[in-house]
């Protein structure tokens, strides 16, 4: 230490300065360590910061490299050396990290590291580094100090032979005293190891902050490196103002529903300045763009097309730039989602959720914002027509349930499902020349109609077929007819028929000819009064 030389009084100072250090190392207050905590976690959220804006720089050179070639191709070379040298020592830090955190996330269950009151030890790390006389924790501790001087090196030989100003900046931000033991001088003046000046015995959340400062400045050292590499151009694309920059929404898909989560970026657009594409060479679904389609604008295109029908519709190309005679070229790789503009409103009938047995049952079935073909629907039975009709042939059961799954353009899956009541036919109603119940009918008419039936207040158009029935006139035996209509036999019987007799039809057996193996209900007799 420099100056005069101390006085007794002076170096009694000291020493209780000294007592009262010593403790505080042996028995840190909860307010220390809690300082130590906060400070740990603003340096980490700050470096996070700064790797944010590494990465856009890193991607940025990477373009000029591609696009403009010349010098870039060699900052491109050098951004790159510094990154994995930069993230291999950053990486091995965290590892350091994670080991000596292990007890404290476990134990403690504190995963975020945030009981600063309970980190007032520091045997974790002392066993990793500073157990004396042994050979692992020996060369653990001669590691670290090697990748801090491979760290530096290759920064220094990378970078700063071509910027040697930033050599000093590198040296001190990765200062560990002088080789070849890597001293430095204690409160005392006395020349001690580095490494053990600054971790041997310290509370945990002390080595976290320190080690957190250390990743810290690796992420600043790339930031000058990036910095000094963009040069010019980075300042061109500084002075953010509301009169040369407007706000984008970036969004990963074109449509979102209710209740899924929104990953949109607000992002910066330059507002002036920003440069015309020279031309574009775009397709939509495949189908590339004509003049006529698009407007050229300051820094991209105004697209004049129909939407298109409901669906992910694809764009894809580039869009061409020229500078100083070399073209570059930005590819474009979007989607934008149609949805069905709704043309009337869904009402149902709660309990009217039937299906009939024996016929084919029309539906449609579809989810909002879906395309069709994007869709499919199962159920026994069920069948599809085109696009969102569906028929439904049920089968045997009470009910049947019919589920709907359709892909999302993220590809994920949504389904909706509803039971449906399975009913049979309603009974029919035996007719003669279409009429049921009781009608009057001439004989010599009567002999020439057709016996059928019919559904009385059914919804669905069915036509059937006759089988086969009986006649039954008074005072005569009742008659079998096969087929809808009168035989010889029964037309002699109508013959001898008096006026005003009842002609009883009944036991009339019909077929669906869409479905002939349906078997109907029992058919409602229909009665004929002979009027002559």
């Amino acid at each position: 230490m420099a100056g005069a030389k101390e006085t007794p009084r002076n170096k009694l100072i000291a020493l209780m300065y000294l007592v009262f250090i010593t403790m505080l190392a042996l028995n840190v207050s909860k307010e220390v360590l809690v300082g130590f905590g906060q400070m740990f976690h603003k340096i980490s959220d700050a470096k996070t910061r700064v790797n944010e804006s590494n990465e856009i720089y890193y991607s940025k050179i990477e373009t000029n490299s591609k696009d403009k070639e010349g010098k870039w191709v060699g900052h491109d070379q050098t951004a790159k050396q510094i990154r994995l040298k930069s993230n291999e020592f950053h990486d091995y830090i965290q590892d350091v990290k994670d080991q000596i955190t292990e007890r404290q996330r476990v134990e403690f269950e504190d995963p975020e590291l945030r009981k600063f009151e309970v980190m007032d030890k520091g045997e974790e790390l002392d066993m990793i580094w500073f157990r004396e006389g042994d050979e692992a924790a020996q060369n653990a501790s001669e590691e670290f100090i090697q990748k801090i001087i491979d760290y530096k090196a290759t920064v220094i030989q990378v970078f700063g032979s071509q910027y040697p100003q930033y050599i000093e900046q590198v040296e001190n931000r990765f200062d560990i005293g002088k080789g070849p033991d890597w001293v430095v001088e204690d409160r005392e003046g006395k020349e001690v190891k580095w490494l053990n000046y600054s971790y041997e015995g310290f509370p945990l959340i002390s080595s976290l902050a320190k080690f957190t400062m250390m990743q810290n400045d690796i992420r600043l050292t790339e930031a000058d490196v990036l910095t000094t590499l963009l040069g010019k151009e980075l300042e061109l694309e500084s002075g953010v103002t509301e009169s040369n920059y407007i706000s984008l929404l970036k969004t990963e898909k074109g449509a979102y529903y209710q209740g899924e989560k929104f990953d949109g970026s607000v992002i910066l657009g330059r507002k002036g300045g920003a440069q015309k594409p020279n031309s574009v060479d775009l397709k939509i679904d495949g189908r590339k763009l004509i003049e006529s389609d698009y407007e050229l604008i300051a820094g991209g295109i105004k697209l004049d097309i129909s939407a298109g029908s409901p669906g992910d519709h694809l764009i894809e190309g580039d869009l061409i730039f020229k500078n100083d005679g070399v073209e570059s070229k930005i590819p474009v790789n979007q989607s934008f989602a149609v949805i069905a503009k709704p043309n009337s409103a869904v009402i149902s009938a709660d309990k009217m959720n039937v299906v009939y047995r024996g016929v084919e049952n029309p539906m449609t079935i579809s989810i909002p914002g879906i395309a069709d073909n994007k869709v499919r629907a199962s159920a026994p039975g069920l069948k599809r027509a085109r696009g969102s009709k569906y028929v439904m042939n049920p089968g045997t059961g009470k009910t049947v349930k019919i589920l709907a799954t359709g892909t999302l353009p993220d590809g994920k899956k949504v389904s909706t499902s509803t039971v449906y009541r399975i009913k049979n036919l309603p009974n029919p109603v035996g007719t003669v020349r279409g009429e049921d119940g009781n009608v009057k009918i001439p004989k010599s008419s009567l002999a020439k109609s057709r016996i059928g039936a019919k559904f009385v207040d059914f919804d669905f158009d069915l036509t059937v077929n006759t089988v086969a029935f009986k006649v039954k006139i008074p005072g005569q035996p009742t008659i079998q007819v096969t087929g809808g209509r009168f035989d010889q036999k029964a037309i002699s019987a109508i013959n001898r028929a008096k006026a005003g007799m009842d002609v009883k039809i009944f036991d009339i057996r019909v077929r669906n000819p869409k479905n002939p193996k349906y078997n109907f209900a029992k058919v409602a007799p229909v009665i004929v009064e002979l009027t002559n």
